[in-house]
């Protein structure tokens, strides 16, 4: 600045107004691109800490949807293992089979078997709530956090149904079997078309479960995927 302060009383003095001008001129103009310069680079580092923190959401997410991604195919599994129990009593009933009485017995215990979808939060809520909406630019990933919420609150609908179906069968089940032994005290109730039935709406109930879980899998998996082209 001295330098340049120099060369202006120079000018001044050997009375070069035109060449003083000149020279402020670019004096204003270097000014102008410094300042230009400078918010350039603040508007750069406000973008890449924006980046940033969608990367950070990005990561965090991904890492909530892979636990709540092996906790669905957990209940997959656990759901259609008594699933096939419950096909197979049907049909013990519907043949009449009493020498599969003990076997029949204790799926008829198994009835009271509910999967349960414990998810690890609320992703869309928190996002919105904490205005991590506005980092997102990739509007799919947000409205496919949309519709997993909406499924999630369809999945822990069918299972609350599920579990008030199961209350409702349990008077019946402690009066036919004894449940610290499994053993059937009442065969002709248990062989009956009321517990066949009682199967039967499991089977509806769960099946309808399975399909819930199904589409919350395949949700799940879309969005990850998304969110790893997003961060490559």
């Amino acid at each position: 600045m001295k330098i340049f302060r120099k060369i202006r009383q120079q000018f001044l003095t050997e009375n070069k107004i035109s060449k003083y001008l000149l020279y402020a001129f670019g004096e204003i103009v270097l000014v102008v691109i410094g300042i230009l310069i400078a918010l350039n680079i603040n508007n750069w580092n406000e973008e890449q800490s924006k980046r940033d923190a969608e990367l950070n959401f990005y990561h965090n997410t991904k890492l909530q949807l892979l636990d709540d991604l092996n906790n669905i195919e957990s209940n997959i599994q656990y759901n259609n293992r008594y699933t096939k129990q419950f096909r197979y009593a049907v049909d013990i009933i519907e043949l009449n089979d009493r020498s599969k009485k003990d076997s029949l017995g204790q799926i008829a215990v198994n009835i009271m078997a509910n999967s349960d979808f414990d998810r690890q939060g609320n992703i869309y809520e928190s996002m919105v709530n904490s205005g991590d909406v506005k980092l997102l630019k990739n509007n799919k990933i947000i409205q496919g956090l949309r519709r997993l919420e909406e499924t999630y609150i369809y999945v822990n609908r069918m299972e609350t149904i599920h579990f008030q179906a199961i209350m409702s069968m349990v008077p019946d089940l402690t009066q036919t079997i004894r449940m610290h032994s499994n053993k059937v005290e009442n065969e002709e109730y248990l062989f009956g078309f009321k517990f066949q039935n009682f199967f039967i709406i499991s089977l509806k109930v769960m099946e309808e479960k399975d399909s819930a879980y199904k589409r919350t899998k395949n949700e799940i998996e879309s969005i990850i995927k998304r969110i790893e082209n997003e961060v490559e």
